[in-house]
């Protein structure tokens, strides 16, 4: 086969892949990558708090301990306080049955785990698909959705095994307690804030884009009418 002949094969081949799907584009690395280490670091701080933060309680355990998480759920144990920043932050192990910081919660665990799982898998699809339409300069929205993807599969994870989602931090200040959350809250939280932002900057780029159209309708109209003769052409009288 020529030189030409596999340069047209290349061609075609380039032609026939779908758009936005070359995984070799920037915006699918950072998606990756960005996603991976997000569920990490939720997993293994979960891990982390299941094994060590301290219970209270007489569980089904030998000697009375607590199952984790089996007897928090049922709650014949609960979480103790541990002190990281006094007044304001704690680490305090907690099942939730509901969504990010313990929303849904109150419609028990059998309806949430199946109705925010499938929200969860919904808005991972649904994360790709936008990632496949963004544009590569669009960097802010692929940290987002990148964060937002890694944050519903963490508590996914969670909900799928043990029909709960783990938290253990908790913010307070004085008398107030902010409801319970883990790092994939934060990583959610963090990534649809993003979005937010992504968003304004989108807003802002379409009204400049217009007001260039605008420019260069006016201008064209102009072009038009001095060819047609209804207006004076001030570079011909020059």
């Amino acid at each position: 086969m020529s030189t030409d002949e596999n340069d047209e094969t290349k061609t075609e081949t380039a032609d026939k892949q779908p758009a936005g799907w070359d995984w070799s584009q920037a915006k699918w690395r950072v998606f990756w990558i960005v996603s991976i280490l997000s569920l990490i670091a939720d997993q293994v701080t979960k891990i982390w708090a299941r094994h060590s933060l301290p219970t209270y309680g007489h569980g089904t355990g030998p000697n009375g301990t607590c199952v984790v998480p089996d007897d928090i759920i049922h709650a014949v144990c609960g979480g103790q306080k541990v002190n990281f920043i006094s007044g304001f932050w704690e680490w305090r192990l907690s099942m939730n049955p509901g969504s990010a910081f313990g929303l849904f919660g109150s419609l028990g665990p059998d309806f949430t785990k199946w109705f925010l799982s499938l929200i969860g898998i919904g808005a991972v699809i649904g994360m790709v698909f936008m990632l496949k339409k963004a544009r590569p300069d669009q960097r802010v929205l692929h940290w987002a959705l990148a964060l937002v993807a890694g944050g519903a599969v963490g508590n996914l994870i969670d909900r799928v095994y043990f029909s709960v989602v783990t938290d253990f931090i908790l913010w307070r200040y004085k008398t107030h307690e902010w409801p319970v959350f883990n790092i994939a809250d934060v990583v959610l939280v963090v990534g649809v804030g993003l979005m937010f932002i992504d968003i304004q900057k989108e807003n802002k780029r379409e009204k400049a884009l217009k007001q260039v159209d605008k420019k260069a309708l006016k201008a064209a109209k102009a072009e038009r009418a001095r060819k047609a003769g209804l207006v004076k052409d001030h570079r011909d009288q020059e």
